[in-house]
């Protein structure tokens, strides 16, 4: 016993000693991690509420500002909110608001931010951004949180450490006990004792009966359960990969199947003479998911629309991809000329894409297109059926193609996970309401268990166009809708690109892309170049584009000669006349703006009609020094994420249309109108005579957004979310609230 003492007390002394010192360590990292959440989250704030507060601004509507702060404070850690006008100096903010801080410490700089400040009320985290309309500033939104939360979990945190220790004292201690009782003994007969079960414990305390052992296996699953149920799950402290996606599919959704179902294939065969050759559209959609698919390995069932798609196929319809090293597989759906023309070209890109895009064509709604549209749905609702291995797979549907499929998988799959995302904007309901089947339109999508919209502004649409033309319950403040016993929650996931993007592997460094790209367009080394990469649509603003660069020669005569502009257009839809007429229009305002300001070899506009892989995609966005995205009304718009990724040169300036949801992520962006031709020519002017540090810190401040809020993260949100879903269907909810007793002791729900 001595002995023990002796090793026992020093070593209490000396975790004492050590718990004593760690202590300040603590404190300091605990207040670094919790000043950069702060921070992180101030910025996220300010970037959401700077649009509506603008606005707000500009009408002079004090009253409202007070009241939209109110309802942003009633988050228990933002503890005030304050707008600093920069025309009057004028202070708006609410009761809570400190009286250290006011207006002109701010707007003339004596006071950092962010920075803690020691009040009355204790500790607070103060930021401030400022808030802009049309590149004038309106002022400064100052942010309060309160830091009192950081305190406790500081104390929570020694306490923690300090029990820690203290266990692993009493550990250490009785390890140490263990072994002087074994040395005392005897070292050969303690290794005896313990070869023959006579340990510290009996062998009837060591070995489980068989008839407890059903018991042990349930306590493990109910504690398995637990961990994964009250597990952290904040998406923003996740770093987002294919691996993490995997490790989802894994742990929280037990590697349970998923089928992606959308009109649109991944990859498309060709038959080109003697060679058939593969190829990846040119699709926001595709670029989207297929990293997310490489990562689930499961089922892709789309249209197969190659002309020599059926030759690679098996005696079911399917084909491995990607073609190198096959991970997952396209099940392809076969339509009759009919059968596209009603429902791909008709009622989809003449009826839905117009209705949804707001973009001045009118829609057309034909009675034989809505009934290819709704027989084209049913054969992808069987394949999927057909396709499924287990009763309830999760089902990924995507876009406007496929709005009745969800009820229909529903219907037959009724254990089904179906998770539908919209990936064009959804219109306000005065809009939606000309479409004749509208009731239809809407009961399939709430089919669906889950359904995604790129913006909040796209859900809240949505719930009011639900709520005006259908009977269904409607929960505003969970933002779910109830139609015939089914739940379906409305959800905002922003869609991204893969992290590092695929198509920018093996490519040379900017330098050598520039130098290629050059010399393809025989354009001269000290001319400057601007791109538009898009698909010939009328919703994208090619002609808007176009126009505000030749705004730019006419304000700014010097870039003659000095600026060329490439626009990348993929032929899409040409069988539509819309889009006959529109290619038509880019190509004569294109060779018009060339006839005018042309000079010996230098082309303003250099117009390139023909689809182009993504990996030359990428070697023109490392190569140009201006990436234009004019869109009219675009959900997200991709293309400006992956022009962000391509830039690992930190260099290239994204000008980007207020229209497009990407707008709501990249402020850094200069972000116009693009109805309004000077604007976006001064935009491009801008762009082009930036200073180099400026170009940097913008394009550095997007990186870490795309990098972060990436495909992965999309995807892992919707499947963390299905994940949760699945978890409380496993449990049959007590729909009456009242527990009836039974006669025998029992209880009956």
């Amino acid at each position: 016993m001595r002995l023990s003492l002796r090793f026992v007390l020093p070593l209490a002394i000396a975790l004492a000693l050590i718990a004593y010192a760690v202590q300040p360590l603590v404190d300091k990292l605990t207040l670094r991690w919790f000043m950069r959440d702060l921070e992180i989250r101030a910025t996220l704030v300010a970037n959401t509420a700077s649009e509506p507060l603008a606005d707000l601004v500009q009408a002079n509507a004090q009253q409202r500002m007070l009241a939209y702060f109110n309802r942003l404070t009633v988050d228990e850690r933002l503890y005030a909110i304050g707008f600093c006008d920069a025309e009057t100096g004028r202070l708006t903010a609410t009761r809570t608001f400190p009286r250290e801080i006011d207006c002109k410490t701010l707007t003339q700089g004596r006071m950092a931010t962010p920075h803690v400040l020691d009040s009355s009320h204790g500790a607070l985290h103060v930021s401030a951004a400022n808030v802009e309309a049309d590149l004038r500033p309106l002022g400064r939104l100052v942010l309060v949180h309160d830091l009192s939360f950081a305190q406790r979990r500081s104390d929570e945190t020694k306490r923690y450490v300090f029990l820690f220790l203290i266990a692993l004292g009493g550990i250490v201690s009785l390890i140490t006990v263990v072994v002087a009782q074994l040395s005392w003994r005897g070292w050969v007969q303690g290794t005896r004792a313990i070869l023959r079960g006579e340990g510290l414990l009996r062998p009837s305390e060591r070995i489980l009966t068989p008839e407890l052992r059903p018991i042990e296996r349930d306590l493990r699953a109910l504690v398995r359960d637990l961990e994964s149920e009250y597990r952290p799950r904040d998406a923003s402290q996740i770093p987002w990969s294919a691996e993490t996606l995997r490790a989802i599919l894994r742990g929280e959704l037990n590697g349970e199947e998923i089928l992606v179902v959308s009109n649109r294939e991944p990859y498309i065969h060709v038959r080109r003479g003697t060679e058939i050759e593969v190829h990846q559209p040119a699709s926001g959609l595709v670029t989207a998911l297929e990293p997310v698919m490489r990562a689930c390995s499961g089922t892709w069932i789309a249209h197969g629309s190659g002309n020599a798609d059926r030759e690679v196929v098996d005696e079911h319809d399917r084909v491995g991809v990607p073609p190198e090293r096959p991970i997952y597989r396209i099940r392809r759906v076969w339509l009759s000329p009919e059968e596209e023309a009603g429902y791909y070209y008709g009622f989809s890109n003449e009826g839905l894409w117009p209705l949804c895009h707001i973009a001045h064509v009118r829609p057309v709604f034909r009675p034989g297109d809505w009934k290819q549209y709704v027989a084209v749905n049913e054969k992808f609702a069987r394949a999927v059926v057909k396709e499924a291995r287990r009763p309830d797979p999760i089902v990924l549907v995507q876009d406007y193609h496929l709005a009745l499929a969800p009820k229909m998988i529903r219907d037959a799959l009724p254990d089904a996970t179906v998770i539908t995302f919209w990936h064009i904007p959804w219109p306000n309901p005065e809009a939606f309401g000309i479409l004749p089947w509208r009731q239809e339109v809407l009961e399939g999508l709430l089919g669906s268990s889950i359904l995604g919209f790129h913006t909040r502004f796209h859900v809240n649409n949505f719930v009011d166009t639900v709520d005006r033309y259908i009977e269904a319950r409607v929960d505003r403040e969970a933002l779910t809708v109830t139609l015939g016993g089914r739940e379906t929650a409305v959800k905002r996931y922003p869609i991204s690109i893969d992290w590092p993007p695929a198509a920018a592997a093996g490519l040379p460094d900017a330098k050598t892309c520039r130098e290629r790209v050059r010399a393809r367009y025989q354009i001269a080394r000290d001319t400057m170049i601007g791109l538009g990469v898009d698909r010939l649509d009328y919703t994208k603003g090619i002609l808007e584009r176009l126009n505000a660069v030749e705004r730019l020669f006419e304000l700014e005569p010097s870039w003659i000669g000095r600026f060329s502009f490439v626009q990348i257009g993929a032929p899409t839809r040409s069988s539509i006349g819309e889009y006959q007429q529109f290619e038509a229009a880019v190509r004569a305002l294109a060779q018009r703006i060339n006839e005018r300001f042309a000079r010996g070899k230098w082309l303003p506009i250099v117009l390139r009609i023909e689809h182009v892989e993504p990996p030359e995609v990428y070697e023109h966005f490392r190569a140009v020094d201006v990436c234009f995205v004019s869109s009219l009304h675009d959900g997200m718009n991709l293309v400006a994420k992956e022009f962000v990724a391509a830039r690992d040169d930190e260099r290239g300036v994204l000008v980007l249309s207020q229209f497009t949801g990407a707008a709501r992520e990249l402020p850094e962006a200069l972000v116009v109108n693009p109805y309004d031709m000077d604007q976006c020519a001064a935009a491009l002017h801008l762009a082009l005579t930036m200073p180099e540090a400026e170009v940097r810190d913008r394009m550095r401040t997007m990186r870490r957004l795309v990098s972060g809020f990436n495909v992965y993260r999309w995807a892992g949100r919707m499947l963390l979310d299905a994940a949760t879903m699945r978890r409380r269907g496993r449990v049959s909810p007590n729909t009456s609230g009242v527990i009836v007793p039974l006669r025998r002791g029992g209880i009956r729900a």
